[in-house]
C-alpha cells in the first residue's frame, strides 16, 4: 500500500457560485463527505493547501491577468466564469495546492497525491480566465516542478473538455509533454488530433478527440495503450493529471460514457505508464453521486499501488 496525499482545505469553498451554477462548493462538500464516510479517510496523508505567490503565477500567468483576478471582488470574467468574493483566495490556494504537492513529491515525502482544488484551472489561458477557471494549476504545477529540479513532466487530462489553456502555454515547450482524451467536437472547441505543438515543441502535443457517445470501449484502448506507450518513450520525472469527472454517463454537461470501471481502467492506465511521482488535480465533474464516487475510486487505486 503507498502513502497517498490528499491536498484539501476549506478555503476552496469561499468559491461561491451563482445559484444553478454547476461548477460550485457542493463538488468538493460530496467528496469529503464520500471519502470521510470510508476507511480511506483516515489512510490518507491529509496535506492543507499553501497560497501561491503573484511570482510564481507568473511562470505561466501575465502579471496583467493575475491583477486582473486579484482585484475583481465580484462579477464574470467570462460568461461562463464568475469570481466572488472569496475567488481570489481560493484559486491561490488552489495553485499553492498543487505546489505543496509537488515540493512534497520533490522531497521524498510521498509519492501519489490527489488535489481537491477549487476552482479548476485547465482552461486558463496564460492572459485570461474561462471555462470556470481562474489560474491553471497543473501549468503552475508544472513549472514549479521544473524549477525544483524535475526536468520532464508528462500532463494527462482525461478532462471530458479540452485543457486549451494547459496546451497553449507548453505547445512551444518540448520538456512538458500534454496529453489529451476529450469530447470533440465541444467546447472549447480545440484539441483536434492535427494539434501537435508548435516550434520545438513539435510532437509534445497529443490529442484524441473522443465522439459523443464514446465509453469505456474507446477510452480502455487509449489509456491502456497509447498513453502508456507515449509515456514510456518520453520518459518523464512527474506526472501531473488534470482529473476531469464530466466524462461520466450521468455528467449534464457533456456526451461521454465512462463507467465506474472505465474510471478504474484510466487510472490504472496512467500510473502503469511511468514508475514516477504523480499527482491528481480536480478539474471538472458536475454530477455529484458519480463525482464523488469517482474520485473515492480513483484515491483507492492511489492507496492500492504498491510502493
Amino acid at each position: 500500500m503507498s502513502k497517498v496525499g490528499f491536498v484539501y482545505d476549506d478555503v476552496y469553498l469561499r468559491h461561491k457560485a451563482p445559484p444553478g451554477h454547476p461548477e460550485n462548493e457542493q463538488r468538493l462538500v460530496a467528496i469529503i463527505e464520500r471519502l470521510k464516510g470510508s476507511e480511506l479517510w483516515d489512510k490518507l496523508v491529509h496535506i492543507k493547501p499553501r497560497k501561491a505567490e503573484v511570482s510564481e503565477l507568473e511562470a505561466v500567468h501575465t502579471k496583467e491577468h493575475i491583477e486582473r483576478i486579484l482585484n475583481t471582488s465580484r462579477g464574470y470574467a467570462d460568461p461562463d466564469t464568475y469570481i466572488s468574493e472569496g475567488s481570489a483566495e481560493a484559486a491561490l490556494y488552489a495553485a499553492g495546492g498543487v505546489m505543496e504537492a509537488v515540493e512534497l513529491c520533490h522531497r521524498g515525502e510521498i509519492d501519489l497525491v490527489f488535489c481537491a482544488v477549487r476552482p479548476p484551472g485547465h482552461h486558463a489561458e496564460s492572459s485570461h480566465a474561462m471555462g470556470f477557471c481562474l489560474f491553471n494549476n497543473v501549468a503552475v504545477g508544472a513549472r514549479h516542478a521544473q524549477k525544483l529540479g524535475y526536468s520532464k513532466v508528462f500532463i494527462v487530462d482525461f478532462d471530458v473538455h479540452h485543457g486549451n489553456g494547459t496546451q497553449h502555454i507548453f505547445e512551444n515547450d518540448n520538456s512538458v509533454f500534454y496529453f489529451s482524451t476529450h469530447q470533440y467536437p465541444h467546447y472549447p472547441g480545440t484539441g483536434a488530433a492535427e494539434e501537435k505543438g508548435k516550434g520545438k515543441g513539435i510532437g509534445f502535443t497529443y490529442n484524441v478527440p473522443m465522439p459523443p457517445g464514446a465509453g469505456d470501449d474507446e477510452y480502455g484502448l487509449v489509456y491502456g495503450s497509447t498513453l502508456p506507450k507515449l509515456m514510456r518513450e518520453f520518459s518523464p520525472d512527474l506526472v501531473l493529471v488534470s482529473a476531469g469527472y464530466d466524462i461520466r454517463s450521468k455528467d449534464p454537461l457533456a456526451y461521454i460514457k465512462i463507467s465506474s470501471s472505465g474510471i478504474q481502467d484510466i487510472v490504472d492506465g496512467i500510473l502503469g505508464g511511468a514508475q514516477v511521482p504523480a499527482i491528481f488535480c480536480l478539474e471538472g465533474g458536475y454530477d455529484l453521486r458519480a463525482l464523488s464516487e469517482s474520485v473515492f475510486i480513483t484515491v483507492k487505486k492511489l492507496v492500492e499501488i504498491e510502493p
